[in-house]
């Protein structure tokens, strides 16, 4: 497992890199630590976690081809992510002009917080395709299947490490305080953006 060292290390950086950039994952696990809890943010990163092991497993095991020779699958999972992102988006939007309890994903189902950061990371079948390059670039010629297992174990490492950060940080007693102040608009700008993913993600070809 010597040689193997570099390759995780790499993949994880990678993978790191992917996760701090802003999208659906992000701001899912951002607005339901604000709106909630810790222990309801934490489920949520749970989820995401388990959506960053499916990819993981699904690029490693070669989707990419999958979906090559089933393009129809691919455009039935893009058509159903993107409406499932943008779902998530109006009902954002429509909370930020609601006073009192908010109809939102998390808050109406008891303890779906894990559902809703799962559907989130796997929403957009293009992940599969990322971790198919990732791995592409950093795996040797013929990878064993103890190296897969472990490249996809560091990606859920760092999705749990990553987002459980920032759902621990976000429900600290400031953060919840600057949310009261802001919270319309951050759910404007939350909602706006999963509309923006979603409809990014079907037109997309």
């Amino acid at each position: 497992m010597a040689n193997a060292a570099p390759v995780l290390l790499t993949i994880a950086l990678l993978w790191f890199a992917t996760a701090v950039a802003p999208g659906p994952n992000f701001l899912v696990t951002t607005r339901t630590a604000l709106r909630t809890d810790r222990a309801t943010g934490l489920k949520t990163t749970l989820g995401i976690a388990c959506g960053t092991a499916v990819w993981g497993l699904a690029g490693f095991f070669g989707v990419h081809a999958l979906f090559t020779l089933a393009p129809w699958l691919y455009v039935a999972m893009k058509i159903g992510g993107s409406m499932w992102l943008m779902v998530i988006g109006a009902k954002y939007l429509f909370a930020s002009f609601r006073d009192g309890p908010v109809d939102v994903p998390v808050a109406r189902w008891n303890g779906s917080a894990v559902f809703v950061g799962f559907f989130t990371s796997i929403a957009n079948p293009q992940s599969a395709l990322s971790t198919t390059s990732l791995f592409a670039a950093t795996m040797p010629p013929q990878p064993t299947i103890a190296l897969g297992m472990g490249a996809v174990a560091v990606m859920t490492l760092v999705a749990i490490s990553w987002y459980g950060f920032v759902a621990l940080a976000l429900t600290t007693r400031p953060a919840a305080a600057a949310f009261l102040r802001l919270r319309r608009w951050i759910d404007r700008v939350a909602g706006l953006a999963f509309l923006v993913f979603g409809t990014r993600l079907a037109l997309e070809r």
